[in-house]
């Protein structure tokens, strides 16, 4: 082993220059709080339930997509696991949790890396290390949700890029300003991420949708669903998955966390409910992708209530939930514009519902809305909402120009008669070619 001396004594040197050593950072292990065993099993447990929420993501949205493009809807979902999963590890943590800079983003320069928490445990008694992968999950999923509203006519190489900036530009500056120690932490109530996670993705979806323009043939031609059975595996999956992603919100193991599952069960049932009774009513029959569309718009409009509302509350934010997204949904065929998988419709305005609505149904302020404070929950609700909305909107449109305009974006018309799987990845979802 001698030889090999220089390089361990050369690397050593390199980490500790670039200030990536534990020891360079001055971590006090001795003076860390215990670690509390229950609640970081909890929290292992919702991390990956919320990473499950990812592969049933591209189920749900593989599913929806038309025979030629199930691979290459499906990838991009995976894609976001692998690009996102990397840039969150490196810069994405310390720009949402680092200190605060001027109350819009984070930075502390220790947690590149993750290298400042690699030996750290938090007040709550779970290691940093396993809080930092739980929000790196929430991270991957809501660039992957935006795909779903310009499905089948997106190009692999811009999808990518896309994600990669809309990551760092988006989302982490969001989430820093909620959840991070920005100027709306402890204001707005988002308990898991409604203005963080699905009104940002839903807007921005919105925005790309309508900037990209519809896809080839719509909507003169029919494009059905390839594999319903497919969508209601992931929307199953998605449903699980949902109660590490708002019970390990509470970033505990107790009380909390029981209420927010429980007020996340309620509502996705009251959501599937209300879009099974609205078919009846409207069309006389029930269907598979009406009952999964009313799961997400109940689980959706829960996840910045889900520990903050009782059963009723849920029960009811679920009921309102469905009908809207409905309503915005036909809105979507009357207006024209191809939303492919209704990303606007379920997320964002399930997102909105819920960040509002919850209001309404505060534990704390239940028997009254003139209670005091009130009033003033109400505009940090609304501030929230309208800062995603605008934000995620406005950087949006300027990176899928720009992405557009150099890479390239859009699919070509003759990339989308062949099908993503052929034009893009050379490969077929069933060994089938040529079906729609």
């Amino acid at each position: 082993m001698p030889r090999l001396r220089p390089v361990f004594t050369a690397t050593a040197a390199l980490t500790a220059l670039l200030g990536l050593a534990p020891a360079a950072l001055g971590q006090d292990t001795a003076a860390q709080p215990a670690i509390d065993t229950g609640t970081t099993a909890w929290m292992l447990v919702s991390t990956t339930l919320v990473l499950l929420m990812i592969p049933g993501l591209a189920l749900f949205y593989g599913g929806l997509a038309r025979t030629k493009n199930v691979l290459g809807t499906m990838m991009h979902s995976f894609a976001a696991m692998a690009i996102i999963g990397v840039s969150w590890v490196i810069v994405g943590y310390a720009m949402c949790f680092g200190t605060s800079v001027s109350g819009v983003i984070g930075w502390d320069s220790g947690l590149l890396f993750l290298n400042k928490i690699d030996g750290t445990v938090s007040d709550a008694g779970i290691p940093d290390l396993v809080f930092a992968m739980f929000q790196g999950k929430f991270a991957i999923i809501t660039p992957a949700l935006i795909a779903g509203a310009f499905a089948e006519r997106v190009r692999f190489r811009g999808y990518c890029i896309f994600i990669l900036l809309w990551s760092l530009l988006v989302y982490c500056p969001l989430c820093h300003i909620i959840w991070g120690g920005g100027f709306l932490t402890g204001k707005a109530i988002d308990f898991a991420g409604g203005s963080v996670i699905h009104i940002s993705a839903g807007f921005a979806g919105l925005v790309a949708a309508l900037y990209l323009g519809a896809r080839r043939g719509y909507p003169r031609t029919a494009m059905h669903p390839n594999n319903l059975t497919m969508t209601l595996l992931g929307a199953g999956l998605l449903w699980v998955g949902w109660f590490g992603f708002n019970a390990g919100s509470s970033v505990a193991s107790g009380l909390v966390t029981a209420q927010a599952l429980t007020a996340t069960q309620a509502a996705a049932a009251a959501g599937a409910l209300s879009w099974i009774l609205l078919e009846a009513m409207v069309h006389k029959k029930a269907t598979s992708l009406g009952l999964v569309s009313g799961i997400l718009a109940g689980l959706v409009a829960i996840t910045p209530a889900a520990g903050d509302v009782a059963v009723p509350g849920a029960l009811i934010l679920g009921f309102i939930a469905s009908p809207l997204c409905y309503g915005a949904i036909l809105l979507k065929g009357k207006l024209g514009y191809d939303d492919t998988l209704d990303v606007f419709g379920l997320h964002g305005v399930a997102g909105i519902v819920g960040g509002i609505g919850l209001t309404f149904f505060l534990r704390d302020m239940r028997g009254s809305i003139f209670t005091e404070g009130w009033n003033t929950q109400l505009w940090y609700q609304v501030e929230g909402i309208l800062l995603s909305a605008v934000y995620s909107s406005t950087v949006t449109l300027i990176l899928v120009v720009l992405i557009d305009k150099t890479v390239g974006l859009r699919l070509s018309d003759r990339d989308q008669e062949a099908g993503m799987d052929h034009a893009l990845h050379g490969e077929h979802g069933y060994g089938l070619i040529h079906v729609n």
